[in-house]
């Protein structure tokens, strides 16, 4: 088991360097600013998250197998891999969703959220770059359900690979035309305006895979081809990678405009 996330790492590499290198939408450099200290979320995460995940399943598994009647689970497990997995990237994606916007309009989880937001230079590494409270707690809410209903293993597994390479892909510093895929499923022109440091992005296009949940609850944000001016964020996040992981216990020293509920974000 890869549990630092190696392999992972390095086939990501090998394809994401050369396709933003042919078809980039901005100008950078591969060894950019922050690089090392995403390397480092790369490893430190892997290991951190894979952990609390199986710790989570194990739980949820354990609960279910007293709350939930197993005729329940053998309907769920029973249906074909293919349906499974959609039905399990629509569920997943309403708990990241609402995870999400509450990380956004809540000044004290913002604060390990403005962390993945401190990205000055956004492409396929920042995929990794967030703080492992964020991805544990968003994990939680989105994949407890999953393991509830008894959905196969390898419906999981296939979600989990999906879920990975799609989430490298949005984070890209790609130009891909997804056409009228656009409202259907998530694309980079559509995740790089969330994190977009100008005042019409705020708050916007929260759904890490199906945007149309965005156009449902008000929140998203339509671009058509601009290019985003600039990314990040305006609060005093640190730039070493304990820094960042230790910022949000730290007493806020600037009130970012993203620390507040917004009242652009559709209720």
């Amino acid at each position: 088991m890869d549990i630092f996330g190696f392999k992972a790492l390095l086939i990501s590499a090998l394809i994401f360097i050369p396709f933003e290198h042919l078809f980039a939408e901005r100008a950078q450099k591969i060894f950019r600013k922050g690089l090392a200290v995403d390397l480092i979320y790369v490893l430190f995460n892997g290991f951190i998250i894979k952990t609390a995940i199986v710790m989570m399943a194990a739980g949820a598994l354990g609960v279910a197998a007293i709350l939930v009647p197993q005729s329940i689970t053998q309907a769920v497990s029973g249906q074909p891999i293919w349906l499974q997995v959609a039905e399990i990237i629509l569920i997943t994606d309403i708990g990241v969703y609402w995870a999400h916007r509450a990380f956004h309009n809540i000044p004290a989880l913002w604060k390990f959220h403005a962390v993945h937001h401190g990205i000055d230079e956004l492409d396929w590494l920042g995929a990794f770059h967030s703080h492992p409270i964020d991805i544990i707690v968003t994990k939680a809410i989105s994949l407890t359900p999953i393991f509830f209903l008894g959905f196969s293993e390898a419906s999981i597994a296939i979600f989990s690979m999906i879920y990975f390479w799609h989430t490298l892909l949005v984070h890209s510093n790609v130009r891909v035309s997804f056409g009228p895929l656009k409202w259907l499923i998530a694309s980079p022109q559509f995740h790089r305006w969330h994190h977009a440091n100008q005042r019409e992005a705020y708050d916007k296009n929260f759904a890490g895979q199906l945007p149309f949940l965005d156009v449902m609850f008000g929140t998203y944000n339509a671009t058509g081809n601009k290019v985003p001016e600039k990314y990040g964020v305006d609060d005093p996040i640190p730039s070493t990678y304990f820094g960042q992981t230790g910022y949000p216990l730290l007493p806020r020293r600037k009130l970012s405009s993203r620390a507040a509920p917004s009242t652009e974000a559709g209720g």
